[in-house]
């Protein structure tokens, strides 16, 4: 890994940073289930929904380039789930493997906890067994598995979802 982490707050500055990485994810992975790519534009409301329900978006910068980010926002939206938030993590092509993965979510743990947040929800493509053995190091559990719920690039995927209960 780089010598120079730094894990903070997101920043206006960073969205085209994040932007690429969530591309990047949409045209090469099956991490994210959508298959248009995102503007800047689309990724500003994002982040302003999320600040207006006061979640965290957390970036990892590395040498001065952001090289991944975190998140959570609402699970389900109903008022019986506000204590329940799905996550998401993305790190950059060029340093994956590198465990910024893993430092992003635990600074997104420590915040969830912190706000009160009472259990976090993961949904992972069934065979991204990298994200699911990174998620079971983090104390996450296997809550089930959905068959072949999702599709891209032209083949059905399985989704599994985890869970983590808080404090």
């Amino acid at each position: 890994m780089a010598a120079d982490l730094i894990l903070r707050d997101a920043e206006d500055a960073d969205l085209p940073a994040i932007r690429d990485i969530y591309n990047d994810a949409v045209a090469n992975t099956t991490a994210i289930w959508n298959d248009n790519l995102v503007d800047l534009a689309n990724r500003q409301d994002w982040y302003a929904a999320r600040l207006a329900r006061g979640f965290p978006v957390l970036v990892a910068e590395v040498d001065g380039q952001i090289a991944g980010y975190a998140s959570y926002g609402d699970w389900r939206a109903f008022e019986g789930f506000r204590h329940t938030v799905e996550h998401s993590v993305y790190v950059h092509k060029d340093h994956r493997g590198a465990g910024l993965g893993k430092q992003l979510m635990q600074a997104l743990v420590a915040r969830a906890e912190a706000g009160g947040i009472h259990v976090m929800v993961a949904c992972i493509e069934a065979q991204n067994h990298a994200s699911i053995r990174l998620h079971e190091a983090l104390g996450f559990r296997t809550a089930g598995t959905f068959s072949e719920v999702g599709t891209k690039f032209g083949r059905w995927l399985d989704l599994t979802c985890m869970e983590k209960r808080l404090g």
